[in-house]
């Protein structure tokens, strides 16, 4: 099949986000009477699945302080939930275990969650936390300073790879072409508008532009000659002069190389999804030193496509020139260290008994990466050309597999009430999402 130089709508990113919209594009145009997946092209530089989404951790959860986070989030499940099967997705929940200083916050959002009928339970009390995780999930926990605990029942984790061709599939069968290899060098533009997508193999005149590229959003951001710095406007009126527009932090994950059975839960099933924050001193399980006594936060889960205990702990701000090229474990320079392992493996061993002495089975290989995240560290979905729409996910992007559906709908006329919240005007307007305690910078 030859290079295409014309196509109505040309999507950039073949990860979750422009997967998803393509999709779900196909079905509004063919519902409106519109169009069909024929007029769709999605293009990627490398193959689907080779950016974030392809490595992601594949956690799908509701727990965020943000109110419009967990509206989305809760939509986006119900996607999960419409293939189980195909997206390799299991239901399994999901767990915030928190100290005193979160409780409140992780209070206001289990109020929020039955508000919007996302079906959870919330424990407090040091006492009833140890026992309820002791009785119901783990006959070996042993995490101190814990008052909170919030069950998702919904939520769980994917397997990011069957997800991601499961999506491709859905597209192509709508007519969906999907072209990978193809690296975007700039756009063509008049007045406000794009008129071509250049690539390295040609021009793509389109009528309309989806970027969805993950970490390399500040790449086609620059592209468009949008702004490397922005007034915010805080939620007291405060006027912040010149913020960065983007900031890279690295991603740091890894994995126990234990049978994934080993993780089970006291019924020999499926745990959920485990994350602590808590402000216990972190001792070594390798030789009792002192790892830190600030909040400290960490997740896991067993995983049959890792192969052993997966999980990771908080990002950290990557200070100086980013080269996000090449990505994941194929950097030099964003693949976890042994500062990371001491921290983790010490974690796991702070949680449960069982993992105490098991440091060293470790899986020593690359992992990691690094995100692209926006001045608040949430998503921005708008369109930033007359007819561009970016999808700017702040690092967000698996667990919102549907963002995609959202965004069809709005590029085909309708506007999406749980969208609205992610503009980027917020910034401008001085409407900011609410900060957590948490230690992690997107809770």
């Amino acid at each position: 099949m030859s290079f295409p130089t014309k196509y109505k709508y040309v999507i950039i990113g073949a990860g979750i986000h422009g997967l998803s919209t393509a999709y779900h594009l196909s079905k509004e145009l063919k519902q409106k009477k519109v169009g069909s997946g024929k007029d769709i092209l999605v293009i990627d530089k490398a193959a689907i699945g080779a950016g974030a989404s392809g490595i992601a951790c594949g956690i799908i959860r509701n727990n965020y302080f943000q109110p419009a986070m967990r509206e989305l989030i809760a939509h986006s499940v119900a996607l999960w939930e419409e293939d189980v099967e195909g997206y390799g997705y299991r239901p399994v929940g999901y767990m915030q275990i928190s100290c005193e200083s979160m409780h409140a916050d992780v209070a206001g959002i289990y109020k929020q969650q039955q508000e919007i009928g996302y079906e959870s339970l919330f424990i407090e009390g040091e006492k009833e936390c140890l026992k309820y995780m002791k009785k119901n999930i783990f006959y070996d926990w042993q995490a101190k300073n814990i008052t909170s605990i919030l069950h998702e029942k919904k939520g769980g984790y994917a397997h990011n790879t069957k997800a991601l061709y499961c999506l491709a599939d859905k597209a192509e069968a709508e007519g969906v072409r999907i072209l990978t290899g193809v690296k975007v060098t700039g756009f063509k533009t008049n007045k406000n508008s794009v008129t071509a997508v250049k690539t390295q193999k040609g021009d793509i005149e389109c009528d309309y532009v989806i970027i969805g590229a993950g970490p390399w959003a500040k790449s086609f951001w620059d592209m468009l000659d949008l702004p490397d710095q922005i007034d915010i406007k805080d939620n007291d009126g405060n006027i912040h002069k010149n913020a960065k527009m983007w900031t890279y932090l690295c991603l740091v994950e890894g994995t126990l190389g234990v049978p994934p059975d080993y993780a089970m839960n006291n019924e020999g099933k499926m745990p959920p999804v485990i994350h602590i924050d808590t402000d216990a001193p972190l001792y070594s399980s390798e030789d009792g030193s002192l790892i830190t006594d600030e909040i400290w936060g960490v997740y896991y889960k067993p995983d049959f496509h890792f192969g052993g205990v997966q999980g990771g702990a908080a990002p950290y701000i990557v200070e100086g020139e980013v080269k996000v090229d090449p990505y994941g474990i194929d950097s030099p320079d964003f693949v976890v260290g042994p500062e990371f392992v001491h921290m983790w493996t010490s974690a796991l061993a702070h949680c449960q008994k069982r993992y105490e002495n098991k440091y060293q089975y470790y899986k020593n290989e690359p992992s990691g990466g690094v995100g692209a995240f926006t001045p608040d560290n949430f998503p921005v979905f708008d369109k930033m050309k007359d007819n561009c729409y970016m999808i700017l996910d702040s690092n967000h992007g698996y667990k919102m597999i549907g963002v995609g559906k959202l965004v069809a709908k709005e590029i085909t006329g309708e506007k999406q009430r749980l969208l609205k919240p992610f503009r980027f005007e917020r910034y401008a307007k001085g409407e900011l999402h609410p900060v957590s305690n948490s230690p992690f910078p997107w809770s």
